[in-house]
């Protein structure tokens, strides 16, 4: 049975746990908010961005040429951009996100499609480094999320595909519903989707006139669209993590203070016990005498 200096020493450790787990918490809240912010202000720049990209392949005459819209006549070799976070204790954010992603492509293997991985994030490159072939692991970028980053992996995205290395590319992220939700997802990042961007074209029939020409916006447009798609994967992560450690600490601090108030009341038990084994010999060598 453990003494009462195992107990206190137990207590100290769970009380220093305790201060730990809710300062995180509280951290990561203030993180949250900041991340759902500029998430909202992503997410309207999106719909804008998509917009236009609608309205101006929806009025060329016979479809874009452009190589970023081209579908492949087979699908042989995938690439998946996967994004995790470099530090753990947020649940079972990552570990939900590499399973489904793990899954996906047994699915696409099984179809006898080769597919390699790419990873934002130290926890999805340590999941997959012996499950799948990894392409590029970029470290460190998910803590801070930055436009100049998404631009340098969608360079090397756009390159990829350009020279027929991956027929298609995907993004892998946790899509944020709520810091107790986060809702793993696969969406398609190159070829460019011509039917989702042409979703809203009946919305836009008149004719645009164009300056610069058609093909030169694209030549624009397009990539920054790629660029801001993996920025808002960044965005997406990087809220659904903190909104996951939040949910995590808050646990782990809830927990500690159950297993302090039960260590607690099992040392005032033994401290009990131990008070009445002293009376106990106190008067059984009293009557001795």
């Amino acid at each position: 049975m453990p003494s009462i200096k195992d107990y206190n020493v137990k207590l100290a450790s769970l009380k220093n746990t305790q201060k730990i787990t809710k300062t995180m918490k509280m951290v990561s809240a203030s993180k949250l908010r900041r991340a759902q912010e500029a998430q909202r202000n992503a997410k309207l720049y999106e719909n804008r961005l998509n917009g236009l990209i609608s309205r101006m392949v929806a009025s060329l005459a016979h479809g874009s040429k452009h190589p970023l819209l081209q579908t492949p006549a087979r699908v042989k070799k995938i690439l998946v951009i996967v994004f995790t976070s470099d530090r753990g204790l947020c649940g079972g954010f990552n570990n939900n996100l590499c399973k489904y992603v793990y899954n996906w492509i047994k699915d696409r293997q099984s179809d006898d499609v080769d597919v390699d991985v790419s990873c934002c994030g130290r926890r999805g490159n340590v999941f997959f480094r012996r499950r799948a072939t990894i392409k590029e692991n970029y470290d460190d970028v998910t803590n801070k999320p930055e436009f100049f980053t998404a631009i340098d992996i969608g360079n090397d995205m756009i390159e990829y595909f350009n020279s027929d290395e991956y027929d298609e590319i995907y993004v892998a992220r946790n899509i944020f519903v709520s810091a107790l939700s986060q809702n793993p997802t696969i969406n398609k990042l190159l070829p460019v989707d011509v039917d989702l961007i042409n979703e809203k074209q009946d919305a836009f029939p008149a004719e645009y006139i164009f300056e610069p020409k058609q093909e030169a916006l694209l030549e624009m447009l397009i990539p920054r669209s790629i660029y801001f798609n993996i920025y808002y994967a960044f965005l997406e992560n990087s809220a659904g993590e903190h909104g996951a450690r939040m949910t995590a600490m808050d646990s782990a601090t809830n927990n500690a203070s159950d297993l302090i108030e039960n260590y607690t009341l099992l040392r005032n038990r033994a401290r009990q016990a131990a008070i009445t084994t002293e009376l106990t010999e106190i008067v059984s060598g009293a009557e001795a005498l």
